[in-house]
């Protein structure tokens, strides 16, 4: 008995070691489909490379590299119908700013309405929320441009007599959650959301990347 014991912690570590090694490489199984799948999409579809003297599958398996840390989450800015490819970087860098934005502002508004219990037919409280949201979401656009998002790679391809155009970023969601907190703070100190609600919303924004997914 003091023999099966002894043996306990050790065979319960190589079984729980054993059992994740599994879903590394069922992970990483997956990882190599999405990349296979990517690469033979670009290929079928003309898109190429810009800015880069690397070769698309390079860049690829680079990026996947990179999204194995949970902290990084990709995000993705894209434009069509755009004339000059620096006019379409400028519009998909832009885009990539606005769809996270509006990602951010649309689920603490959907936190709010499901964990916050508001009087509909409180116009005033109603109002104050509004302007709450629409202060946040600008504030994160101008937060989110301040470093926090990072370039993977940009694909370009033509389409009749103009482009299309997208950028592979990548948010760190350390600096992403710090971006956050400002933005939260500054739209709270334009609006006038009673201290009770503040404190609930900066929870729902300090909950971090799982917030936005």
């Amino acid at each position: 008995m003091k023999r099966i014991l002894f043996f306990l912690p050790l065979l319960l570590a190589l079984f729980f070691s054993g059992d994740a090694l599994g879903q590394n490489k069922q992970l990483e199984k997956q990882r190599n489909k999405m990349y296979k799948s990517k690469l033979k999409e670009y290929k079928k579809e003309g898109w190429k490379l810009d800015a880069s003297s690397k070769t698309i599958e390079v860049v690829l398996l680079e990026h996947y590299e990179k999204l194995k840390d949970e902290n990084y989450q990709e995000i993705v800015g894209a434009v069509s119908n755009c004339n000059s490819i620096n006019v379409c970087r400028q519009a998909a860098y832009n885009n990539a700013i606005i769809t996270y934005a509006n990602r951010s502002a649309s689920t603490v508004k959907g936190r709010v309405a499901s964990d916050i219990n508001l009087n509909a037919s409180d116009f005033k409280h109603s109002a104050e929320f509004d302007k709450f949201y629409a202060a946040y979401e600008r504030f994160i656009k101008a937060e989110i441009n301040s470093g926090v998002l990072l370039e993977s790679y940009s694909i370009k391809k033509k389409s009749g007599d103009t482009n299309e155009y997208q950028i592979y970023f990548l948010i760190n969601e350390d600096k992403a959650l710090q971006a956050r907190k400002k933005a939260m703070q500054r739209a709270l100190e334009e609006t006038t959301i009673a201290q009770e609600y503040a404190a609930k919303i900066s929870d729902f924004i300090n909950e971090g990347i799982k917030s936005i997914d």
